[in-house]
């Protein structure tokens, strides 16, 4: 007998009750745990984050593709806001002689507003280029005043020229930006200068869970009902660099059409950085990026502003500048954490520029004796970087010349004719609700009907539920398999052994029955005991399983993710892992590391790949969860497609949405957003399913797309969570 064959039947058990589980064979010596990755620390943004370059543009394109929507579902963009009317402003104008500077707000989102400043060169005909400025954390912002005596100090070590322009090297830069041509818009930060709507403490300093917006309706931002729609300050903070650039190429005098639209550009340092790789990397309207003092294989962004959850699961911010090749980027380095870019980060960059086919259209300026800074050396390699790709025909080198500084008094958007907006608790709640009101939207009219709308819902949803889960199918090769023991019970045999994961170094204790009359099929079981539960407390299979292994049926069960062999003390686990940092934001985890509930997913696919890939591949799987494991077969299967053929799950009425912690066992960021279990479920059409703890009206949209897959008998809805019922429909 082929020893292997019983990696067809799997039961997966998984333990997440308070119970300690019943005592199940070990395939670890006692006190030994599995030699996975998922036991070390949490990564957080401290943590390590190379790239490699592919080795083709063929290779190049999928993964392009998958990271640029991960940024955008990671912002709460995917799919893109409905960009409602900006209704801007613009007043105030102040002469500078060779430019001018006016004062501007517009609303990203209805009520909810943007504001900076607009820099126009004098004596210029269009069309015009354009340059965003994203501001980092300079204090006050666009009114930044770094004072007389830094700045002279700033003067003797070579940092900047003049006065003034040290004083506000943020305003410095749109005037130098200005003078060669460019239309400069500098917006604001959310909660610097003259964005107070929410204030700074919120969106920068934010620290503790405030269960006064913690609620099922009229939430606030950081609460686990925003994560769960992956609304954060971040992705609303990118909604406003997107909103800005519609709001700067609707100006008059700049390029009109698309086409023609060569000339548009996009820099920022330290936390603007951030913006600007971001903005450079999922806008294709961006043509040239200059992001300073920010890109870097290591410290990713430190600011809730800079965090976001499933931003940077297997991803970081080279590969996010990456996105943006072929086209002109430059970077700098200083005596931060970007210090090491020319070992570490830069080489695979040029690498994968060259790879491109445009190794000149990428530069870094290493200036590695200079703290943390957008200084005169620094913005001087940027507007050379401007003047090169923009062809202004400025001789070279551009000189950034002195000017008369602008103070808060000249700069606010806010006086008598234009009253500053309301803000507080009340406008975070109404931006988080029409958020999730426009995204609700979107996604109930892509409700399928067909089998072509069912092909664009799977791109949205199904998309959105990847760069939640990060997570596919795994290859043959990628998995191995040790084993440890094989015992004969009468009428079928026990194994045991070890499934391993080797492309993510994960590995699975897994204990399976092989009946001698198998038929080919093969159950993944669910529970809530791990392995532990395919057996009584006499060590024997369970009244359920038994039955299935007296029709010929394989069954497994496998501890997952923190089950079982995991456990150090048999406990089970009660809540997810958080990282060192005592700030309280789903993001500084989650941006890095994947929720247990979908690394136990993870694992599920795993032991369905084990099974699809074995050489007697059987003729069957089927998937079974009748308590609380339902939310994690129904992530396995959304993703396992047809390899499964048939899914009995009881979901028990739960819903994402309802999680109410984030450290809670079934927290999932995004998994209210893409339409909760009824979308999972939906996605796995048509394979046969049966549902239990569902009323039919709930389940409104798995039916909608069994009927345009053109297979909805293959779906059963039922309000009992009989058990009898689920095996029954598994053994027709």
């Amino acid at each position: 007998m082929n020893v292997l064959r019983w990696l067809f039947v799997f039961t997966c058990f998984i333990t997440t009750s308070s119970l300690r589980a019943a005592e199940a064979p070990r395939a670890l010596p006692d006190g030994k745990r599995p030699d996975d990755v998922r036991l070390l620390d949490p990564k957080d943004l401290d943590g390590y984050f190379p790239f490699t370059p592919p080795a083709s543009r063929e290779a190049w394109a999928p993964r392009q593709a998958a990271v640029k929507r991960q940024i955008l579902a990671s912002q709460g963009l995917w799919p893109m806001p409905t960009k409602t009317p900006l209704n801007a402003k613009i007043h105030g104008l102040v002469d500078q002689g060779d430019y001018t500077v006016e004062r501007v707000y517009f609303e990203s989102f209805p009520g909810f507003y943007v504001t900076g400043s607009l820099y126009k060169p004098k004596g210029k005909t269009g069309p015009l280029p354009v340059m965003l400025y994203a501001q980092g954390h300079w204090s006050n912002g666009r009114f930044h005043d770094a004072g007389l005596q830094t700045t002279r100090q700033q003067i003797v070590i070579g940092a900047e020229r003049f006065e003034d322009a040290g004083r506000n090297p943020l305003q410095s830069c749109c005037v130098g930006l200005a003078r060669m041509g460019c239309v400069v818009f500098q917006y604001d930060m959310i909660g610097y200068a003259d964005s107070q709507q929410l204030s700074f403490e919120l969106a920068h300093r934010f620290a503790k869970q405030r269960p006064e917006m913690n609620k099922p309706e009229n939430w606030g931002l950081y609460s686990p009902q925003a994560e769960a729609r992956l609304q954060s300050i971040m992705g609303l903070q990118t909604w406003s660099s997107v909103r800005s650039l519609d709001f700067v190429l609707d100006l008059p005098n700049i390029d009109k059409t698309p086409i023609d639209r060569t000339r548009v550009g996009i820099t920022g340092a330290s936390g603007g950085g951030t913006q600007t790789f971001l903005l450079a990397g999922i806008d294709d309207r961006v043509t040239l990026s200059f992001p300073a003092v920010m890109v870097s294989t290591s410290m990713q962004g430190g600011c809730t502003c800079e965090n976001a959850s499933c931003l940077r699961v297997n991803t970081g911010n080279i590969e996010f500048a990456a996105l943006f090749a072929p086209k002109p980027q430059g970077m700098t380095g200083a005596n931060d954490w970007t210090k090491e870019m020319s070992t570490k980060g830069f080489p695979e960059i040029l690498k994968h520029y060259e790879m491109m086919g445009a190794p000149k259209n990428v530069m870094l300026l290493p200036n590695y004796h200079f703290q943390h800074n957008y200084n005169y050396p620094s913005r001087s390699a940027m507007y050379g970087w401007v003047n090169k790709f923009f062809k202004l025909g400025i001789p070279e080198p551009v000189v950034e010349e002195d000017f008369k500084r602008l103070e808060q008094k000249d700069l606010t958007v806010w006086n008598e004719q234009h009253p500053q907006p309301k803000g507080g608790d009340d406008v975070e709640r109404q931006v988080c609700k029409t958020w999730h009101e426009d995204a609700e939207a979107q996604l109930k009219k892509l409700t399928p009907t067909d089998k072509e709308s069912l092909t664009k819902w799977r791109e949205v949803v199904g998309g959105g539920w990847q760069a939640v889960l990060q997570r596919e199918l795994p290859a043959a090769s990628d998995l191995d398999y040790l084993q440890v023991s094989e015992s004969n019970k009468g009428d079928m045999t026990q194994y045991l052994g070890i499934v391993k994961n080797k492309r993510h170094s994960e590995q699975l204790p897994a204990m399976f029955f092989l009946p001698e009359n198998w038929n080919k099929r093969v159950v993944i079981w669910l529970s809530e005991k791990g392995k532990a539960g395919l057996i009584d407390s006499d060590g024997k299979p369970t009244a359920e399983i038994r039955k299935l292994l007296k029709q010929g049926v394989a069954i497994a069960g496998v501890d997952l993710f923190s089950q079982g062999e995991f456990l150090s003390d048999g406990e089970p686990v009660k809540q997810n892992r958080v990282v060192k940092n005592p700030r309280e934001f789903a993001g500084y985890t989650y941006g890095y590391n994947q929720a247990l509930i979908a690394q136990r997913a993870h694992d599920v696919l795993t032991m369905i790949s084990f099974a699809k890939n074995h050489p007697d591949k059987p003729e069957r799987i089927d998937l079974v969860a009748l308590d609380g494991t339902a939310p994690i077969a129904a992530l396995a299967r959304a993703v396992a497609g047809d390899a499964v053929h048939t899914a009995a799950i009881n979901t028990a009425g739960f819903r994402f949405a309802g999680v109410d912690d984030y450290r809670a066992l079934n927290f999932l960021p995004g998994s209210a957003k893409y339409g909760d279990i009824p979308a999972l479920l939906a996605l796995g059409a048509p394979g046969a399913l049966w549902v239990g703890g569902e009323k039919p009206d709930a389940l409104q949209l798995t039916a909608a797309a069994y009927r345009a897959a053109g297979d909805d008998k293959k779906l059963t809805v039922a309000e009992s969570k009989d058990t009898d019922a689920a095996l029954q429909f598994l053994l027709k």
